[in-house]
């Protein structure tokens, strides 16, 4: 008699492959600049020519993509993507009134960022007015060298923080990029202990960033907000002095309404 698989279980046939090979070939846009030929995408999404040729032509047919017959661009149809996902966040839902007030507070952009595997993706923003610049909703960067994805790393133990470490790519950004994992280790332990995370010079060479984790209400770490300014502009003192208080009220405002 066949074993019955237990609710939850992954079955092989609940992977959809052409479904993930679609998801690859959306993802290889973003890997290379204005228009792509059917070759660029087929090998950037390491997918077969007639693969990638088939479902560009299923996404055109869903207004995802647009063609001149020789070249291939995403359209802003793409973005309803995002849109969903931001609409359908209560994290975002529930920071961007903390973000705004932040923001206008310092007079400095404040930002809201998740860890995705390896990385930070940016998700929202507050920006106090007649101020321009800031990171876009959506930007990347390694979770080892910023202050919001060393805030948020600091929630596993001591063990897996060290097997994580040891497994991600670790590429010096700025001259300031710390890389060893050790090092790294050491940086992120104490900035548990400390609750904030800042960081100077080592995702941006002229820039520094200061950083609080979001808990929700068990107190598990599900964000983390930030806020930086430009080397020359603002001292690492006044990250502590200024910043610092702000972020930690807001985070603290929002624990008990994440679920």
């Amino acid at each position: 008699m066949p074993k019955l698989k237990r609710e939850g279980e992954e079955r092989a046939t609940d992977f959809v492959e052409s479904l993930d090979r679609g998801l690859r070939l959306l993802q290889a846009f973003g890997n290379i600049a204005g228009p792509m030929t059917l070759s660029d995408i087929a090998r950037a999404a390491d997918l077969p020519r007639a693969t990638a040729r088939r479902i560009l032509f299923t996404l055109a047919h869903g207004g995802f993509v647009s063609t001149d017959g020789k070249l291939f661009s995403l359209t802003p149809h793409v973005l309803t993507l995002a849109g969903s996902y931001l609409r359908s966040n209560q994290i975002v839902a529930v920071l961007q009134p903390v973000l705004d007030r932040i923001a206008g507070a310092a007079q400095e952009i404040s930002s809201l960022a998740l860890l995705d595997r390896d990385e930070v993706v940016f998700i929202a923003r507050g920006t106090p007015a007649r101020m321009f610049g800031g990171l876009d909703v959506g930007y990347r960067l390694p979770a080892f060298c910023t202050s919001v994805g060393r805030a948020m790393l600091g929630q596993f133990d001591d063990a897996d923080l060290a097997k994580r470490l040891k497994g991600m790519r670790r590429e010096a950004l700025t001259p300031h990029t710390v890389t060893d994992p050790k090092r790294v280790l050491a940086a992120i332990i104490a900035d548990r202990k400390q609750g904030y995370s800042l960081v100077d010079r080592e995702a941006e060479a002229h820039f520094r960033s200061i950083s609080v984790p979001v808990r929700r209400y068990d107190g598990t770490i599900v964000a983390a907000i930030n806020m930086g300014a430009h080397v020359d502009r603002v001292p690492a003192r006044e990250l502590t002095d200024r910043f610092l208080p702000l972020l930690r009220e807001g985070a603290e405002d929002v624990k008990d309404q994440l679920l």
